[in-house]
């Protein structure tokens, strides 16, 4: 009896360790919580089949990013962008206690999601997280602060750590890469101060007079103006010049659907 007394007070001290393994994305102020410490759910649904967060655009939240914040005492600094970001380092993961509670940025906290916390990172950031000991992957979304332990780099939701087979132990050795998703509105303007020419290269002849008939053709059905070069013995009849690449390509695509897959784009 005392042998299997022992035994049980060993397996409940290993459980203790590794739910004290479980970082906390929480600041000196602890009052909101109901449960005084961190712990995995008692009856947690399967989230084996949950699926990794979907990189897309989105605008940076007003809440959760201003440029630099103090947390016990201790200041950080916020990312204006995460673009290129990479990290490898120490993950911990969060769990009951803060399931329902308000993220950072002012969303609710959903263990059963994939998500996670960041010291430094704007929120919303999309992530890749790779387990270095096991190889596996997920992707989450970042839309929290934390964790706040000097040699932990990030905090993953329950069912994050539970994909990456870190439950047990609760932390892991982690590589973390951003996935940035640039604006509609940067591409836009990134194209309109491009200031190369496109032409849209459609067909090569001997025929000039043949060449002339099409030019004047596809000048009418497109709306876009067109030259004809002469290169050695050949004429080459082109769409053009268009100012924006993104337009190009969108009219190339069509001439290729309407009779002329061999069309392809030329800059200068």
């Amino acid at each position: 009896m005392t042998f299997d007394i022992k035994i049980t007070r060993t397996l409940a001290i290993l459980a203790a360790l590794a739910l004290s393994a479980c970082s906390s994305s929480e600041s000196s102020n602890s009052s909101r919580y109901e449960l005084a410490n961190d712990k995995a759910p008692s009856s947690a649904p399967d989230v084996s089949k949950v699926e990794n967060a979907h990189p897309k655009y989105e605008a940076y939240s007003r809440g959760g990013n201003k440029s630099n914040y103090t947390v016990l005492g201790k200041t950080y600094q916020v990312l204006d962008s995460g673009k290129g970001f990479q990290q490898t380092g120490l993950a911990s993961w969060y769990g009951s206690k803060f399931h329902g509670h308000l993220t950072s940025n002012g969303e609710t906290y959903d263990m059963y999601s994939m998500s996670a916390a960041h010291k430094s990172l704007p929120l919303p950031s999309y992530v890749r997280v790779t387990n270095i000991k096991n190889d596996k992957q997920v992707i989450v979304r970042v839309n929290d602060r934390g964790p706040f332990h000097e040699n932990r780099i990030i905090d993953l939701s329950y069912a994050a750590a539970h994909r990456l087979n870190m439950l047990k132990t609760g932390t892991a050795n982690v590589k973390i890469e951003v996935i940035y998703i640039a604006s509609p509105e940067s591409i836009a303007l990134a194209e309109l101060k491009n200031t190369k020419l496109h032409y849209i290269q459609v067909l090569a002849s001997s025929d000039k007079a043949k060449l002339s008939a099409l030019s004047k053709e596809l000048e009418n059905k497109y709306q876009v103006k067109t030259r004809i070069l002469p290169v050695n013995n050949l004429y080459k009849l082109q769409l053009g010049p268009i100012g924006q690449k993104q337009l190009a390509t969108k009219l190339n695509q069509k001439l290729k659907s309407n009779g002329y897959p061999q069309s392809y784009l030329v800059t200068q």
